[in-house]
């Protein structure tokens, strides 16, 4: 406390103290940024697509998206040779193919055939959309100086799709260990931000 007395020792605040000391390597599960999306990629003929969760808006226009691709990941390269990708986004009816994604490599395996995924031409990127997805964002890398040492990459959507159907689409977002939540209520209330 600046310039009053702590009327409370050590020992007593914490025991008034309801939150405990949380795992650093589990703060990601608390700042999850965003619905876990489908990332295709393409290179010499061959698509790829990828499950990600470690994604942010950078700027409103144009969108600008950050994203971490390991370098252990078969999309890396694609990503890095190419500098385009789409960004998909499917739904929670989606979850079960999302994972298994997710839980495999496209080093020795089609996962567009292996998980009944429909690739179509995108208009501004030579990586696919996926027909199943209710939104898909065509992205060209504008700055990949950290993905060397950082993995991340900053990408300009330069294309965007949605299926205008779906009303209040439920998207999944990863809670690490297997474990999602599923996006469900939308609440409105006033506000300046965009």
């Amino acid at each position: 406390m600046t310039g009053l007395q702590d009327p409370l020792n050590r020992r007593q605040r914490q025991n008034l103290m309801v939150k405990r000391a949380f795992p650093l390597s589990k703060v990601y599960r608390l700042l999850e940024p965003g619905p876990v999306v489908l990332l295709s990629t393409s290179r010499e003929g061959k698509a790829n697509v990828m499950a990600m969760s470690w994604h942010t808006m950078m700027d409103f226009a144009p969108p600008i998206v950050g994203c971490v691709v390991s370098n252990r990941d078969f999309t890396f390269n694609s990503l890095k040779s190419t500098k385009e990708c789409v960004i998909n986004i499917p739904t929670v009816e989606l979850a079960k193919k999302v994972v298994a994604c997710g839980n495999t490599s496209g080093r020795n395996l089609d996962k567009f055939k292996a998980f009944k995924l429909t690739p179509e031409p995108a208009s501004r990127v030579c990586a696919p959309l996926i027909k199943e997805c209710y939104a898909s964002l065509e992205c060209k890398v504008i700055d990949a100086s950290m993905a060397t040492r950082l993995n991340f990459f900053i990408l300009q959507v330069v294309r965007a799709w949605v299926d205008r159907s779906r009303i209040n689409p439920q998207t999944i977002h990863h809670r690490g260990k297997g474990f999602f939540m599923v996006a469900v209520k939308t609440i409105r209330l006033r506000s300046k931000m965009k």
